[in-house]
């Protein structure tokens, strides 16, 4: 029986693994509501996942689950629309003040 040196799985290792919790973990991300960019990062600084497997794993999401994504772009950049706008109307009364 081969024994995995390492605690988490192991994308040498325990490829089919390894892609698992990369997917889980885009999932997590996806429920904080994160960009593709925001979960790349996070997923490199906190979990130590190269960036080019988790954008390969988020395409291959992607391209699985068109629908869900279609929506969940549209809800994401709605919601960032408002914030935009609304820092923009705070810089501009700061400056004409």
């Amino acid at each position: 029986m081969y024994l995995n040196p390492h605690f988490y799985p192991c994308l040498h290792c325990q490829p089919h693994s390894y892609i698992r919790m990369v997917q889980h973990l885009i999932e997590r991300c996806l429920l904080l509501h994160m960009s593709r960019d925001q979960c790349i990062k996070a997923l490199a600084e906190h979990a130590s996942i190269r960036p080019l497997v988790t954008l390969t794993v988020w395409r291959e999401l992607q391209k699985e689950n068109k629908d869900f994504f279609r929506a969940y772009f549209h809800v994401t950049s709605s919601r960032t629309l408002p914030s935009c706008r609304l820092a923009s109307i705070l810089q501009r009364r700061t400056y004409s003040n």
